[in-house]
């Protein structure tokens, strides 16, 4: 038995129900999630979910650029952070280390973030073009503190990840997942705050800038 079901056994027990949830009564609360009807929704009226999200990350901050396929994402890196007058180091999430960043003179070591990490190159489960927002999931392979503490972030995106809302992000990740990680994050441009005296500071809870690499084609919209 997990933590998770430990914890929830002690409380049925507490409320005087059987320490388990008996087969009949999941089926019956999975029936009913499943077949709760949504809440409104939105209609869209763009027909290209890519060119969405891009307008919707550029005008939170975020640069965008496009290559055709997997094998040009460490040229393009290198080419951003060479405009930028960025460090050519910095961290990539383990499961993007057979990418040939090495032939770009980079030096990406596959670990997670330490505080003098400044680049941290990650991928992402998907994209919302509604929001123009990143979801990434926590893991092994996909150590979250990679795409939170660099100054900057730089996201690779398969251009068929890209869902419209909320709603199919979180329906994506329970159909290839089943449950969720430990941890899910949702990115929405650098990071900033107004908290002081409601003057927008850029960068003061994670990166202060953010770059996602488009590849391949969207050929599912």
């Amino acid at each position: 038995m997990s933590a998770r079901d430990n914890i929830l056994a002690r409380v049925r027990r507490g409320l005087g129900l059987p320490g388990d949830t008996p087969g009949a009564e999941r089926g019956q609360a999975q029936e009913y999630i499943q077949s709760a009807p949504r809440g409104p929704r939105p209609t869209y009226h763009w027909s290209d979910q890519a060119a969405r999200f891009q307008e919707r990350s550029e005008k939170l901050g975020t640069t965008v650029d496009r290559v055709s396929s997997l094998s040009e994402v460490p040229e393009a890196v290198a080419r951003y952070l060479r405009e930028k007058a960025l460090p050519q180091k910095g961290v990539v999430w383990p499961g993007l280390d057979t990418l040939a960043w090495d032939r770009e003179g980079l030096s990406l070591a596959a670990r997670g973030a330490q505080a003098d990490d400044l680049v941290g190159v990650t991928g992402a489960f998907c994209a919302i073009a509604e929001t123009g927002t990143l979801m990434l999931l926590s893991g092994k392979d996909t150590p979250a503190a990679v795409s939170l503490l660099p100054e900057t972030h730089i996201a690779l995106l398969d251009l068929q990840r890209i869902v419209p809302g909320m709603e199919e992000a979180w329906a994506l990740l329970k159909a290839e997942r089943g449950a969720p990680p430990r941890a899910v994050n949702f990115v929405s441009g650098p990071s900033r705050t107004a908290d002081i005296e409601q003057t927008i500071v850029i960068g003061a809870h994670g990166p202060y800038r953010v770059h996602v690499v488009l590849y391949g084609s969207a050929d599912v919209q």
